[in-house]
């Protein structure tokens, strides 16, 4: 019998491919083992062919297919018969916003971290068939190309700063771009499929999501990728074999425990040079408040210049917990990353390489936790956990941050850097001095809050986003699903003196970077003009982040 969660496919849920070869695409793409020739390739076309790398920034379209010519095949190696699509399976057990896989309280033993992580039984790329419908005896169903709706366009321009700077012959210059973006693990998506209930079922297959993100990557052709749920399976046997075919070289950290996804780092091989691989793991096994799988990963690269000494770049890449109510986790880890930063990053003197911060940190814009990163500053005394991401609009009743926050076992200041052990021999007891008047328990205490209930770190950090459209003020959008519409991707880095959008009086890093360029996000009602995240083009819940950067020399 059919199972429940296919029977709203019916004779649908077969999609074959019938049109035009896209012009981006290689014959190598397409005759790649886990091709399974289902897709209708799908046209994402910059206007007079645009590229991020040149200053001009004509428009980007997401487009319907093209059709293909009557009588003709576009693919001569696919079967004379339609291409068949594979069925994932679907967790209908899901509910709410948190995985069926969360960690109850009270299963975290030894047994169950150590226990690696079994792939789901997905049926061989090979394998084209689906169950049989309603007692037909063949497992075969085409579908009609006059059934399929047709794609509607979204446009994101590329908003061009260049012109804002003036161009000094004398001073050599590095140019490079930058892509943050969430591709959405596939165990995920099932595990939360309420989230996706505005979507053909038939998009949400990985067989026809894969071909569109290796699509949009290949498309943007960014010098450096910040991945985030990249799922493990996937990452080893598809994603990284087709980007190292592009010439990217790849660097991966999993998740913690038995999380199937992870956060990679992938950069051209003719641009930059490896110079250092730090993984990030969150999870501490004493520490309660660590007691999460998120990771994060950092890699310093330099430029490949004729110049020996061209600074090196910090790009770290990270995906923050979820939970909106646990603010006090969400602050911590993001402290072990910026202590993880400050030790690689570090030149002499307090200053810094310049620093390229990607990720998912679900938080929204103006949140404590995003304006601490901005800013370099937070003050959380009195704050309630679940304010600190701004996800929750109610946080009356919720328990107020600890301070300290985190635990001195950490070993990490309040200043989001790590404390040597010397240092904590080294300190002197505090005590009140012979001769002077004792002061009572509050007056001791206010002075020791002040300054403990006071988060630092040492970077300057701009967005590249500024979250609002200026002309009309609506937000700019980052994740779109069925329950919610808001940002929590960003892309930071370090500015230079003259950059557009530095903060003023902040300080600089050493050769801090330039904002040249970024592609630009849309608004809740774009989105939803066809049909939310993900869609028939867009195969991602979120949005992909692009920006260029100049780097002086």
């Amino acid at each position: 019998m059919l199972p429940r969660h296919l029977q709203t496919v019916g004779g649908r849920c077969i999609a074959h491919a019938s049109h035009s070869r896209p012009f981006f695409m290689s014959g190598n793409f397409f005759s790649s083992p886990w091709w399974t020739g289902h897709q209708q390739p799908l046209s994402y076309f910059p206007v007079n062919s645009w590229h991020p790398q040149n200053s001009s920034g004509p428009h980007y379209y997401f487009a319907p297919p093209r059709p293909a010519l009557p009588g003709s095949h576009p693919f001569p190696w696919f079967p004379t018969q339609s291409s068949w699509l594979h069925i994932s399976h679907f967790n209908m057990d899901a509910k709410g916003d948190e995985s069926v896989r969360k960690r109850k309280k009270g299963m975290e033993d030894e047994e169950h971290r150590s226990r690696p992580w079994t792939k789901r039984p997905y049926p061989p790329a090979s394998d084209l068939r689906v169950p049989p419908i309603h007692g037909t005896p063949e497992a075969f169903v085409p579908v009609s190309p006059q059934t399929e709706p047709k794609a509607a366009e979204v446009k994101r321009r590329w908003e061009d700063f260049s012109h804002h700077y003036h161009e000094r012959d004398s001073k050599k210059k590095f140019d490079f771009t930058v892509m943050s973006y969430n591709i959405l693990s596939q165990d995920l998506l099932e595990d939360n499929s309420s989230l996706y209930s505005h979507c053909r079922r038939p998009y949400l297959f990985w067989n026809y999501r894969l071909p569109n993100i290796l699509r949009e990557l290949q498309e943007m052709n960014a010098d450096i990728l910040c991945l985030q749920e990249v799922q493990e399976d996937h990452y080893q046997e598809q994603i990284k074999p087709s980007l190292e075919a592009l010439g990217y070289i790849c660097e991966y950290k999993a998740r913690t425990g038995s999380k199937p996804d992870g956060c990679a780092i992938c950069f051209k091989s003719d641009q930059f040079e490896l110079k250092l691989v730090k993984p990030v793991e969150y999870f501490r096994r004493n520490i309660t408040l660590l007691d999460r799988d998120n990771v994060g990963l950092v890699l310093m690269l330099q430029p490949k210049t004729k110049e020996r000494d061209a600074p090196m770049v910090c790009v770290a890449n990270t995906h923050l917990l979820y939970n909106p109510r646990r603010g006090d986790i969400k602050l911590t880890q993001l402290a072990i990353l910026l202590a993880e930063i400050t030790e690689v990053a570090q030149i002499h003197d307090g200053r810094f390489y310049p620093i390229v911060l990607c990720g998912d940190f679900n938080s929204v814009p103006d949140s404590p936790l995003h304006r601490f990163i901005k800013e370099g500053a937070l003050h959380y005394g009195g704050m309630t956990i679940g304010k600190v991401s701004g996800q929750e609009m109610y946080t009356r009743g919720q328990r107020i941050l600890s301070i300290p926050i985190w635990p001195r076992s950490l070993g990490i200041t309040q200043k989001c850097v790590y404390d040597s052990p010397e240092k904590h021999q080294e300190e002197p007891e505090r005590s009140v001095e012979e001769g002077t008047m004792e002061m009572t328990a509050e007056q001791t205490k206010a002075p020791d809050q002040r300054v403990e209930s006071q988060l630092q770190h040492h970077f300057s950090l701009s967005s590249v986003y500024s979250h609002y459209f200026p002309d009309t003020g609506l937000p700019e959008i980052t994740t779109c699903h069925s329950k919610s519409a808001v940002t929590v991707d960003y892309i930071f880095y370090s500015p230079s003196n003259n950059d557009l959008i530095r903060q003023p009086g902040s300080d600089v890093s050493c050769n801090g970077l330039q904002l040249l360029g970024r592609l630009s996000l849309l608004t809740e009602q774009d989105l939803w003009s066809v049909n939310g995240l993900p869609n028939e083009t867009n195969s991602s819940d979120h949005l992909s982040l692009l920006a260029k950067f100049r780097l002086e020399l």
